[in-house]
């Protein structure tokens, strides 16, 4: 998130970006190979991914927080590509990013979007975790 959050605030080069990261951070514990699609493939995919969340908005694109922002399009991304991440797995990991660096309950709207955005993406998974039949892609909306 912190790199995403960088490109996004600074613009800087995604290859600079990640150099940085592996020289200045302890990413021994770290999946470098999925940190290296997130930090590269999220910013190729800002039209899919925004097209996904910002229909769930309550407020203009330009007008979130920029960690919310952020946050959305890693969730998004992981609920839309990342289909090894189970869905709760990636809503989870971004709600508790939210609770550690967004506004007091920023995380609360962040879970809000991306369950509607798992229910588009995922809405077979979602329905077996729930216990329901999926609804048809028409009947999403």
């Amino acid at each position: 998130m912190q790199a995403l959050y960088q490109w996004h605030m600074a613009g800087q080069a995604l290859s600079v970006i990640e150099a940085e990261f592996q020289a200045d951070y302890d990413m021994s514990n770290v999946d470098k190979e999925f940190f290296h699609d997130l930090v590269h493939s999220i910013p190729a995919q800002l039209t899919d991914l925004h097209g996904l969340f910002e229909k769930h908005l309550d407020r203009k694109l330009s007008d979130l927080d920029p960690i919310e922002l952020c946050l959305l399009r890693m969730g998004s991304y992981e609920l839309l590509r990342r289909i090894d991440v189970p869905y709760k797995v990636a809503i989870n990991e971004t709600i508790n990013l939210g609770k550690r660096f967004g506004a007091t309950d920023g995380y609360r709207y962040l879970n809000g979007i991306l369950d509607k955005v798992a229910m588009e993406c995922r809405a077979v998974e979602v329905a077996a975790e729930r216990g329901k039949s999926p609804k048809p892609a028409s009947d999403a909306e």
